[in-house]
């Protein structure tokens, strides 16, 4: 028997705790104390079962709760400072403007799979989530004008649990959208907004959910609804759930339905910012859209969305790059390239590195980056290694001058720093750290806290580390059928003060979770030294496929059973946003051992070093950027050496990991002074936020964002949109004369000194002879491609040095010259080659042409 009608029952507020329902429905209070406190002290016990969800939370607490608090003053009081701190933020700061560009048209609209923004929405696996979580409320605190597009997922990512034997499994709870900090968004009109679209031939609808992030809205699709076959309503069911065709529909459904809702939402942008590969449909859809709206051809729609389009790739694994076979796409994309007038070889094309191999897959990651003009790695190695993978690409330009830069990333200070660091930073760096703490006159500051006032700070934070380690695994081995003798002994598990090691992080197997085992004689010395313990702390996931990721985490459970490690070796179950905050900011070291070059940043250690804890890293990530050789800031395993021999690799840096571990670590940890004070150590942990306190902080890498990207990106895609997309319809026209043409330029008689060698200082004049053919003059521009050499005449650095036309063209041929600059000793050489320029194209290097002196 069904119900005939069904409805909810919650507790009444009292007029006085209404404004708690503002306070709950912006995910301000994520990185709020205050607020969080407000809402913990309602029902402590409910706000941990509610996983701090003040939505749920209300919802739940007692009509006789709800009637004292309305009677408490205090309360109130502190209900009225928070609802005006709220409306003060909402209201405090004007948003960044692009030049020349109205701001209703300025929105940034940011695509991602996932989003790490509470630990109540659980729509995040990892750092990729977190990142994006982290990009939004820095947007937020520095007001630039933007929203997020992603996924409402009915069961989100999953739960971890143990077998008592030490194997992951998974569970997926059903989550209740209107028990979050969510709600339905609406259209311009104040109907329900909705989005239609096809996933192939067959249509699809998505309802859309607003969630507050301060000033920034996220919107949510969510397919979970009755319009929907039941095949269909499993798209929004779990993040990265199902075989590789649920895949294909959740990103068509992220890229072309994002598009479709910012249509439905009223949102005129310019720009969007694709994270991750998984959203590069989003540019496919705007191409498409330009081209029906405007009867634009599809070339002049390129050249148009591109110019205001970003995409930062994440991973240098490959595997990481989502890639369709064929068949797959033209199962499903057939009917959209007839759509957009293109040839079926064509449309696949735009996402195989080799368009003619028509056995390559579609690759998402080679789709975004040909359709956009802004693209970058997360940390400068890390833009490094994507040169080098998607050189193909552009295939004619030198490693170093394929068009994707760096932006690296950063972490949001006021969600991941405990509120008892967040209180000594009040104190001494001032009360507006927060919405300053990307200033390196406000990080400066930390330099004057009193050394043992941050120590002992640290230190409440450790013992609270252990208190938060010792009930979590006492409730992991009551789930497991522990033995009471167990269950008494997790409560005296960890040492409160001994070094506190902690290793947490998704568990792929290039991450090395179990390097330190691989020497298991070192890890009984170290752990065994009662005079200088050490610990350790484990947490992390592997996804449900990865039976490698998951066998390490077995045998790491499986060692921390053994007798001699119980007591100081922990592996923590359902790594989400609560255990890393308490073990980013309570252990003394982060661990972190990736194979290099295949960590793109590593974030986690960024959180870790703004609650003072130090880094031990291989140098791989940000860590290769951020480390000093003098280890002022903490700790490198090697020195950035790359190996061939994964094997041989792990040896070495095995080796140097215990030598650094045993003759510097624990001996500065345990080396006290008056008051049983670490000197060394703490002056490490200030050095460590004076210098990377304005450096890896989120609100830095969106202001990069802003400064590199979405101004020039908004600014360029006003400038061809202008005056019924005229500029852009002139620079289509020359991207096709001048790919035509190009095959007829020729660079020849190179002249310079014939002397082998220089003296620094000297400036010799190079002169080059170039056929231009019908390419005019000042569509091209000469360069002098100068550089140090290696052993084998490559180039191992390079500098690009102008060259001028001088006086008129000759039978097609027109004279450079150029200086060529020997500023420094050693090795050097040059050559000269040709690129094309044009004023409204923003790189020359996005056409893929050049040509070398002699080719």
């Amino acid at each position: 028997m069904q119900p005939l009608r069904i409805f909810s029952i919650i507790p009444k507020l009292p007029p006085a705790l209404d404004p708690l329902w503002f306070l709950a429905h912006n995910c301000w209070f994520a990185w709020n104390n205050d607020i969080e406190r407000l809402f913990s002290d309602i029902d402590p016990q409910l706000w941990d079962a509610s996983y701090k969800n003040p939505v749920w939370l209300l919802n739940h607490v007692s009509q006789e709760r709800y009637n004292a608090l309305a009677e408490d003053a205090y309360f109130r009081n502190r209900l009225t400072m928070q609802v005006d701190a709220l409306k003060r933020y909402l209201t405090a700061a004007p948003p960044f403007s692009f030049e020349g560009v109205p701001s209703e048209e300025s929105t940034v609209a940011y695509f991602s799979l996932e989003f790490g923004v509470s630990l109540c929405l659980p729509i995040y696996s990892g750092g990729l989530g977190i990142l994006a979580g982290d990009h939004l409320k820095s947007a937020s605190d520095l007001n630039v004008p933007l929203i997020g597009i992603g996924l409402a997922y009915a069961h989100g990512y999953f739960r971890q649990y143990m077998t008592p034997d030490g194997w992951q499994q998974e569970r997926y709870p059903d989550y209740d959208f209107e028990q979050m900090p969510m709600q339905i968004a609406t259209t311009p009109s104040g109907e329900p907004a909705m989005v239609h679209l096809y996933i192939g031939d067959r249509p699809l609808a998505a309802q859309i959910w607003e969630v507050r992030v301060g000033r920034i809205s996220l919107y949510l699709l969510d397919t979970n609804i009755a319009e929907n076959p039941a095949e269909f309503r499993g798209i929004t069911a779990r993040l990265y759930g199902g075989n590789l065709e649920m895949r294909l529909w959740q990103e068509i459904l992220l890229g072309i339905g994002g598009i479709k809702a910012l249509q439905v939402l009223g949102i005129q942008n310019h720009v969007i910012h694709m994270n991750e590969g998984h959203s590069a449909f989003a540019g496919l859809e705007r191409v498409r859209l330009l081209m029906k709206e405007n009867d634009l051809p599809f070339e002049v729609a390129v050249e148009v969305a591109a110019s205001g389009s970003i995409f930062t790739t994440h991973t240098p694994v490959p595997a990481g790059n989502d890639r369709f076979p064929p068949p797959l796409m033209q199962q499903y994309f057939e009917s959209y390239a007839r759509d957009m007038g293109l040839a079926f070889k064509v449309f696949l094309g735009l996402g195989r590195e080799d368009p003619r191999d028509d056995k390559e897959d579609f690759c998402m990651t080679v789709l975004a980056l040909k359709l956009s003009r802004f693209n970058n790695g997360v940390s400068m190695l890390h833009g490094k290694v994507s040169r080098h993978m998607w050189r193909n690409i552009w295939g004619q330009f030198p490693v170093d001058d394929v068009p994707i830069g760096s932006i690296t990333n950063g972490v949001h200070a006021p969600t991941w720093v405990a509120p008892e660091m967040g209180g000594l930073y009040d104190r001494y760096l001032g009360a507006t750290w927060r919405e300053e703490s990307d200033s390196a006159r406000i990080w400066g500051m930390a330099s004057g806290i009193p050394d043992m006032e941050l120590w002992r700070t640290h230190e409440r934070l450790r013992a609270r580390l252990v208190d938060f380690v010792r009930l979590r695994l006492r409730a992991q081995m009551a789930a497991q059928g522990a033995r009471s003798k167990e269950l008494q002994d997790a409560e005296n598990i960890l040492d409160p003060a001994a070094l506190t090691i902690g290793f947490a992080r998704r568990f792929a197997t290039y991450k090395r979770a179990r390097l330190i085992m691989q020497d298991m004689e070192s890890l009984r010395r170290v752990i065994g030294d009662t005079e200088r313990p050490v610990q350790f702390i484990f947490a992390g996931k592997a996804h449900p496929q990865d039976n490698g990721g998951k066998q390490l985490m077995k045998e790491i459970i499986s060692l921390a059973r053994e007798p001699e490690f119980r007591m100081s070796m922990v592996f923590l179950e359902d790594y989400d946003m609560e255990v890393a905050a308490h073990m980013i900011s309570g252990c003394d070291v982060w661990l972190n051992n990736p194979r290099r070059p295949l960590e793109a940043c590593g974030t986690s250690g960024m959180k870790a070093v703004f609650n003072g804890v130090l880094q031990f890293s291989t140098l791989d990530g940000w860590w290769d950027e951020a480390w000093k050789s003098d280890n002022s800031l903490g700790w490198a395993i090697g020195k950035g050496e790359n190996y061939d021999d994964p094997d041989y690799q792990d040896k070495v840096e095995l080796q140097t990991l215990y030598k650094v571990l045993e003759s510097e670590i624990i001996p500065d940890f345990y080396e006290r002074g008056r008051g049983g004070l670490p000197t060394a150590w703490v002056k490490r942990m200030k050095e460590a936020l004076v210098e990377f306190g304005p450096r890896f902080h989120s609100n830095r890498m969106v202001q990069e964002y802003v400064e590199s990207s979405y101004a020039p990106a908004c600014i360029n895609h006003q400038k061809l949109s202008h005056d019924n997309f005229s500029p852009a319809r002139e620079l289509s026209a020359w991207r096709m004369n001048i790919m035509t043409k190009w095959g007829e330029l020729k660079v020849r008689d190179v002249e310079t000194v014939k002397e082998d060698t220089l003296y620094v200082g000297q400036s010799p004049v190079v002169a080059a002879r170039v056929f231009l053919g019908d390419i005019p003059a000042e569509h091209v521009r000469l360069e002098i491609y100068m550089g140090q050499l290696g052993q084998d005449n490559s180039f191992v650095t390079r500098t690009l040095l102008p060259m001028q036309a001088e006086g008129a063209p000759q039978d097609g041929w027109q004279l450079y010259k150029g200086t060529l600059g020997a500023v420094e000793a050693g090795r050097f050489g040059f050559t000269v080659r040709a690129v094309p320029v044009h004023p409204l194209l923003p790189s020359s290097h996005s056409l893929g042409l050049l040509r070398w002196a002699n080719e």
